[in-house]
């Protein structure tokens, strides 16, 4: 008898078992990973802009110029030349997916912005990666055909996956009056050969000068957390996922890494950690995700061996959508008092010194555990004259505005891991090369 009410148990929980509904994964995902690579752009020998770093990063985070670079018509005059030297570029062709799993990434003009091409309902555009921010969203063809200009757009019309959402609005602006807006719809969005369905997409109907002069950006893919996306239904906020979020359950592990090599160039990574690129053990440190940033606490720094405490030291954010490393002021002046010939200039609008100097290693405090290194031969930015003496420094100083933004100069040292699974960042030192 217990025998036979063995055997109709076992036979139950197979019926249980087979009753339950197979999980449905999205097209093109198989619990894999897949690379974005940064390569650099050789159409524009030029290098990196400092002076356009500094703008953009205070522009997007609504940091204020202190009144001593306010008063001076030197940086604002620079600003308006460079940026109308941008309208003199043309833009640079877009290459799509390779069948590998591997996208190809056509950097934004003064090397300073890498972007990579992603497919919107059969359509390519390029976009920038940017852990700073929430929203996918890109030129349209809504937009006044004179601000669309040699941007490439995304037309609605030509879609056949597209759905528009009634009523929804999205709206990212800026301290400087600058920012973009537009409407909101679903549509199928593929990256790396990995493609989700009904991800939600923005749509700009407006846009400022800066975005339509910076003329190889298309729009953003944000990949900060979910709860900084900007789309509402008219009367409130209503978030919509990322697309890491919504492909990180697909993935073999739910992050992302940021690698770039001294030159630029490098890899965004997704489901995957490299350990061959980092020595020792990656440590990890929780983040502060009710920020809706990458953020972690940052109260200690180090200039060469001299570690300093920094009892008040501002938050920082891992933003790969900066170029710079943007430490609290006081943190700045004690770096570059370290370094012979250097000066703030607000003119240029931020640290420089001839190029000549030698800079020693920068660290900078990662939640309490960890001090992330970038070696001074890393932290040259860009020259600033046209005799190539004087540079701009990678390091700058956020005059005062309460963040710090670890950008491009930190990733190019470190082997930063953005974990959506535990809400954690993930450091390994790279070997300095030689």
């Amino acid at each position: 008898m217990p025998s036979v009410r063995f055997f109709l148990l076992v036979t139950l929980l197979a019926a249980i078992v087979l009753a339950v509904p197979t999980p449905t994964r999205r097209r093109g995902i198989q619990k894999r990973s897949f690379k974005v690579p940064r390569q650099l752009n050789t159409a524009h020998p030029t290098g990196p802009n400092g002076p356009a770093a500094m703008r953009k990063v205070f522009r997007k985070y609504n940091f204020k110029m202190s009144d001593d670079f306010m008063v001076k018509e030197g940086f604002i005059s620079q600003s308006k030349q460079a940026e109308s030297e941008k309208n003199t570029t043309s833009t640079a062709p877009v290459s799509g997916t390779n069948g590998t799993g591997t996208v190809a990434a056509n950097p934004e003009e003064n090397a300073a912005l890498f972007l990579s091409p992603v497919d919107v309902g059969g359509q390519t555009l390029n976009l920038d990666f940017d852990s700073g921010s929430s929203d996918l969203w890109m030129f349209s063809t809504d937009l006044d055909p004179q601000l669309i200009g040699q941007h490439s757009v995304f037309d609605a019309s030509k879609s056949t996956t597209f759905q528009k959402t009634t009523g929804a609005q999205w709206q990212i602006s800026y301290g400087d009056g600058s920012g973009a807006a537009g409407t909101v719809g679903t549509d199928t969005v593929t990256i790396g050969g990995v493609t989700v369905t009904n991800q939600t997409v923005e749509l700009a109907n407006q846009v400022s000068q800066s975005f339509v002069q910076d003329t190889n950006t298309d729009g953003l893919v944000g990949l900060a957390f979910s709860s900084l996306n900007t789309v509402n239904d008219g009367t409130k906020k209503t978030p919509a996922k990322t697309f890491f979020d919504n492909v990180m359950g697909d993935l073999d592990m739910p992050v992302f890494t940021a690698d770039l090599d001294p030159d630029g160039t490098g890899v965004y990574q997704f489901g995957a950690i490299d350990s061959t690129k980092f020595e020792g053990e990656m440590t990890w440190i929780p983040v502060k995700a009710e920020t809706g940033f990458w953020q972690v606490s940052s109260t200690k720094f180090a200039v060469g061996d001299q570690l300093f405490s920094n009892p008040q030291g501002s938050d920082a954010i891992a933003d790969t959508g900066t170029s710079l490393l943007l430490v609290d002021q006081q943190v700045a002046e004690a770096y570059y008092s370290q370094v012979e010939g250097a000066q703030l200039n607000a003119q240029v609008g931020g640290f420089i010194y001839p190029c000549a100097a030698t800079l020693p290693d920068m660290s900078v405090a990662i939640g309490d555990s960890y001090m992330a290194t970038i070696p001074g031969s890393q932290i040259n930015f860009a020259t600033v004259d046209q005799a190539n003496t004087t540079c701009f420094g990678g390091v700058q100083g956020n005059q005062g505005a309460g963040l710090q933004i670890y950008g491009d100069i930190m990733f190019r040292a470190q082997l930063v891991a953005f974990n959506g699974g535990n809400q954690s960042l993930g450091f390994g030192q790279k070997p300095v090369p030689q």
